[in-house]
């Protein structure tokens, strides 16, 4: 799926994690994203705002790492910051420079309608919006902040502050319901992914992400006529180079073409063509078994 974003170039995808402490975001994105091309995937950590970003509107510094096409863009936290943290301690809304006048009783709501606003847009220019939430229980949340307190191989991770959050517990439960309840939306709606167990928490959002990239039914660009003119004749070339159709390069760029047939334009395949694709791959199948015994064989001596 991965591959197939990046070759058609028409859409991005950007997965936004939130969660509260030790829910275990980095780790999913270690592991889900394991399986994936390095080269096409980016991440950003969004921690509390620097002075340049307090000089900007809130959804500036995110607006600024938004993935380009073809790419997966992840997202560990987000502007949904500033209706989570903000709201629960709205000391932080007091250095954000906006006039007094907007630090009404209605600015989250606004918020929500802004947020809403700026994820039909990215959707609507062909990045798709995939939102995730960690649900880490207390109980859970407790084991793990005793981990990272007793073993020393996970000392680095405790930070006082995550005790200090730990007790505003209930305030971000309540301002997680009702940020869900006006931001889940049909165009970008949000996945709550339990995660208490890792094993389930990477499985689902691996299932998650690889929903989304299908439903985009994404496939490999076709060519023009003239560029299929092209490759015959650069593989008329080649063919001839060293030993024409011996050459081992040949023989294997013969067999990937028969092995995936789907990625050929099917109108430009003759009956007969066909069906001598189709013998080669039965008489291949019938080699296989006796080629796997060798090779075992081989291994075993």
């Amino acid at each position: 799926m991965q591959d197939k974003l990046w070759a058609q170039n028409q859409y991005a995808v950007l997965m936004i994690l939130q969660a509260l402490d030790a829910a275990g975001k980095d780790g999913t994105i270690k592991h889900v994203m394991s399986g994936v091309n390095p080269q096409g995937v980016d991440v950003h950590s969004f921690k509390g705002p620097s002075s340049e970003e307090l000089d900007h509107d809130y959804l500036w510094r995110n607006f600024k790492a938004l993935p380009s096409r073809g790419r997966i863009g992840i997202f560990n936290r987000s502007y949904y910051e500033e209706v989570l943290v903000v709201r629960v301690h709205p000391e932080f809304l007091a250095s954000q420079q906006l006039p007094p006048a907007l630090k009404d009783e209605r600015i989250w709501r606004r918020r929500f309608e802004e947020i809403n606003n700026f994820e039909k847009y990215l959707v609507d220019n062909g990045i798709i919006v995939v939102k995730i939430f960690l649900y880490v229980s207390k109980e859970a949340q407790k084991e793990r902040f005793l981990e990272r307190a007793m073993m020393p191989e996970k000392n680095w991770k405790f930070s006082a502050a995550d005790m200090k959050e730990r007790a505003f517990w209930d305030d971000y439960i309540d301002a997680y319901e009702d940020m869900f309840n006006h931001t889940s939306t049909e165009w970008a709606p949000w996945h709550i992914v339990p995660a208490d167990h890792k094993w389930f928490t990477r499985l689902a959002v691996a299932a998650v992400l690889y929903n989304t990239m299908e439903n985009l039914n994404l496939a490999y660009p076709t060519i023009s006529e003239q560029q299929k003119q092209a490759l015959l004749v650069a593989k008329k070339e080649l063919e001839n180079e060293d030993g024409g159709s011996k050459d081992k390069s040949v023989v294997k760029a013969k067999a990937k073409e028969a092995a995936y047939p789907e990625i050929l334009d099917a109108s430009e395949v003759t009956r007969d063509e066909t069906k001598k694709r189709d013998r080669k791959k039965r008489q291949e199948e019938q080699v296989k078994p006796r080629w796997k015994a060798g090779l075992l064989a081989t291994r075993g001596n």
